[in-house]
């Protein structure tokens, strides 16, 4: 642990939830929002009731026309003052991050520099929403018919939000539905609220461009929150969190479309197909992606799998870099940090007894293992036995484990055994090996010659098997959030 010693305030005692448009300040009872650092209450935010949840419904449902009826050139400056605004106060959201994850410090600032992107592309892709004319004179029986395609929004949205990027997750509800015309409900998480309320302070600022009524965000307890599931005027619900929630969330959802981004074990391949140069940087990536924001992201690496030439030089270079990172746990707003505190202490207890009882189970500890309090040192394990949580089970904390491999057909076989399918890294100089990789690993997405803890805001962005339904990505998270209508046309232009 460092001597940094904070200084100053970084969030303020107490903030609004947004119902309509408007700030509410009072409400029947209040969320204690806990400084995950020091486990001192930072804030204090109103939680809605079921009236409030009802109202923001109605409203919702009032500004569905208005919202239709915006501009793409309103809409995409509506986004831009939003991440001009954001960029202006980054600083203010970046600490305000890492008071209410515990992210370190250089971690908010990154979370912060994503969702400018997300509202800047956001705001390129609401004026790109283009239809296809189709030629339907397929037979004699269809002459003179051709068709135009649109895109029209689905109509209210209901959003909840994780904890664990409570900033750029919002963001990347929030923004293609604005761009595709739809008002929207948001929960956030009620361990991390303030991004979303800061969140909720800019859009705010957009009236009169944004139609009164275009959002709602607040917190709810969360047998209220099944509303937002349950209801049928919303016509879609985005979620993102762990699949047991999200998948029923998508039971309770009734005829609405859901967009459901779950959990992962992401795997990592470093095969013999990769220069020896390469290693130390490599294994750098994978500590990155293994230990960075606590190891609590759903595309956090927990599964490695080396090849045998490269296997002992990558394991030793894993350790000799990990070890330091031990030393850099600390208070996540000091630059220096690189890992805080996990987000419950509970969490942090729960994967303590899963290294252990993996290393009981007959599993290597190579580095860490250990728990004070509610931070949980960097971990590595080997000769894993599959029977254990960290094998099968997401931990969604600061540990992976590493595996020999000969063969890239079975390696690609290992990594589909999991019931996880979000994303996965190959690192290979083999491009041969790199397509029957995209072609045969059953994920959302492969990342080649990279760690798959990388997300480019514009990418499609989804998983399959339990790790989620349907796509984010802003393009694509609009055409989620719109539907596809027909105009059949026949005998035009004919004079």
């Amino acid at each position: 642990m460092s001597k940094f010693i904070r200084t100053g305030q970084y969030v303020k005692s107490s903030y609004p939830l947004y119902l309509g448009s408007k700030p509410i300040t009072n409400s029947s009872s209040t969320l204690e929002v806990i400084d995950k650092f020091t486990n001192q209450v930072a804030s204090k935010i109103p939680m809605a009731d079921k009236e409030m949840i009802e109202r923001s419904i109605v409203i919702a449902q009032n500004a569905c026309e208005p919202m239709k009826q915006l501009s793409g050139a309103t809409k995409k400056q509506i986004l831009l003052n939003i991440a001009h605004d954001l960029e202006k106060r980054a600083d203010e959201f970046a600490k305000a991050i890492v008071v209410e994850v515990g992210k370190p410090l250089v971690d908010a600032n990154a979370e912060v520099g994503r969702a400018i992107d997300t509202f800047t592309c956001a705001a390129e892709e609401s004026i790109r929403q283009y239809g296809e004319q189709i030629p339907l004179d397929i037979s004699s029986r269809n002459l003179g018919f051709q068709g135009i395609t649109k895109r029209f929004p689905v109509g209210p949205i209901s959003m909840i939000a994780p904890f664990n990027f409570p900033l750029n997750l919002c963001a990347h509800k929030i923004a293609p539905s604005i761009a595709a015309g739809c008002p929207f409900v948001l929960k956030p998480s009620d361990r991390t609220p303030i991004s979303a309320m800061l969140l909720g302070e800019l859009l705010a600022k957009q009236t009169p461009l944004l139609p009164e009524g275009a959002f709602s965000i607040f917190p709810t307890t969360h047998q209220d929150a099944s509303i937002l599931s349950k209801d049928e005027r919303f016509k879609l619900c985005s979620f993102t969190g762990s699949p047991a929630i999200g998948w029923k969330i998508k039971n309770e959802a009734g005829k609405k479309k859901v967009v459901l981004e779950l959990g992962g074990d992401a795997a990592c391949i470093v095969d013999s197909a990769t220069q020896q140069s390469r290693l130390p940087s490599i294994a750098q990536r994978i500590l990155f992606g293994g230990f960075y924001s606590q190891g609590q992201s759903c595309i956090s690496i927990q599964r490695v799998f080396i090849h045998d030439s490269h296997y002992d030089q990558m394991k030793q270079l894993l350790i000799d870099g990990a070890k330091p990172l031990i030393q850099r746990m600390g208070d996540p707003m000091d630059p220096t940090t690189f890992v805080g505190p996990m987000i419950t202490e509970h969490d942090a207890q729960r994967v303590e007894s899963w290294v252990n009882n993996a290393v009981a189970k007959g599993a290597n500890l190579l580095v860490g293992g250990k728990r004070n309090d509610h931070f949980m040192q960097p971990t590595i394990l080997e000769n894993l036995p599959l029977d254990t949580e960290i094998s099968c089970k997401e931990v969604f904390g600061p540990v992976f484990f590493i595996e020999r491999f000969n063969d890239f057909k079975q390696v690609v076989q290992r990594v589909n055994s999991s019931e996880f399918g979000l994303q996965a890294g190959v690192f290979t100089d083999d491009i041969h090996k790199a397509y029957y990789a995209f072609n045969n690993i059953e994920v959302g997405a492969v990342v080649i010659n990279d760690i798959p803890s990388v997300r480019v805001d514009a990418q499609p962005y989804g998983g399959i098997k339990d790790s989620g339904f349907g796509r984010e990505g802003i393009r694509h998270t609009i055409e989620e959030y719109t539907e596809l209508k027909l105009m059949l046309l026949k005998d035009i232009g004919k004079i």
